[in-house]
């Protein structure tokens, strides 16, 4: 079935780009509503944008969303994580200004208040998009691909220079609570000499050591080192399903990202699209509707760690 939330939670932080003092509700919202972000500083004309595929500008940061009217709101992919984790389908996200709060870099948080104030039944069918062929996007070494399954699986393959995260691959299905217990406080990371570069090009402002997990050549700064020794695919992983999320529907088959990013995701969805024999909607039968993300989960199933 599908859910909402039980009632409206609010989370503060900063902007990660920006640096600025960003805040955030998560409404209920009525089935079929799907997600949707509405700018609150915006008092004249069209300040809804929709948490869709095609609403995606292409960035390398970050996912950001915008409407017809050029309103957007950035650094959406942790809370979309989270809400498709948690097997909530519909909802209002309303944001004070132009990015959602980073948190600590992962989507505990946002995971922990939803799962606290509770998720609904809404007593209406889920739906899901099935992959009926395989489709992929290429560029350089990076690689993403969505293949027929029977549920959501994702598998990630990352390869970097930097010893303290070298390469790391991980595969889970989604299903059972998975995101909740394997994936949801990984945090996000980067290398010192990219942190360095984003802030002389007026970036990541708002990125501390506080959230997220920055190394350089074998060395992890980030106080108190890894939640997991493989954290970043992990993380990877986690921002894969908020990109996925964006699909407007859950997917059932495998997703697999070989050095893909935010960009190279959202190009795999426009392609999947873009063929009508590639995919199709499916009322999800009581068997399906159980592997989907979310399905069953509860709060004690959130990583001690976050």
């Amino acid at each position: 079935m599908q859910a909402t939330l039980k009632s409206s939670i609010r989370f503060s932080g900063k902007g990660l780009h920006s640096g600025a003092p960003a805040r955030m509700t998560i409404h209920p919202a009525s089935a079929d509503y799907g997600i949707w972000f509405r700018r609150a500083d915006i008092l004249l004309g069209d300040a809804m944008i929709p948490a869709r595929w095609d609403a995606v500008e292409q960035t390398a940061l970050c996912t950001r969303v915008l409407n017809d009217a050029g309103v957007s709101v950035s650094t959406i992919e942790h809370v979309m994580a989270a809400l498709a984790g948690c097997g909530v389908h519909n909802a209002l996200i309303e944001v004070d200004g132009p990015e959602v709060p980073i948190m600590d870099g992962s989507a505990a948080e946002f995971v922990r208040a939803i799962l606290r104030g509770g998720v609904i039944s809404q007593g209406v069918p889920a739906r899901a998009i099935e992959v009926l062929k395989p489709v992929a996007v290429t560029r350089g070494e990076a690689r993403a691909e969505l293949a027929p399954d029977t549920e959501l699986r994702i598998d990630f393959h990352i390869d970097f220079d930097d010893a303290a995260i070298g390469r790391q691959s991980k595969c889970l299905t989604m299903a059972n609570g998975s995101f909740v217990r394997e994936l949801s406080d990984s945090r996000t990371f980067c290398r010192r000499a990219d942190v360095e570069a984003m802030r002389a090009n007026g970036l990541a402002l708002g990125g501390t050591l506080d959230n997220a997990v920055v190394v350089d050549g074998d060395t992890v700064l980030t106080p108190g080192g890894l939640r997991h020794q493989d954290e970043a695919v992990r993380h990877k992983m986690l921002d894969a399903l908020g990109d996925l999320a964006l699909a407007g529907a859950p997917i059932l088959g495998r997703y697999t990202g070989i050095r893909a990013g935010h960009a190279l995701t959202n190009e795999l969805l426009r392609t999947l699209f873009a063929d009508p024999a590639a995919w199709r909607f499916v009322e999800c039968s009581p068997e399906q509707a159980a592997r989907l993300p979310g399905a069953g989960v509860h709060a004690a199933e959130i990583p001690a760690v976050a």
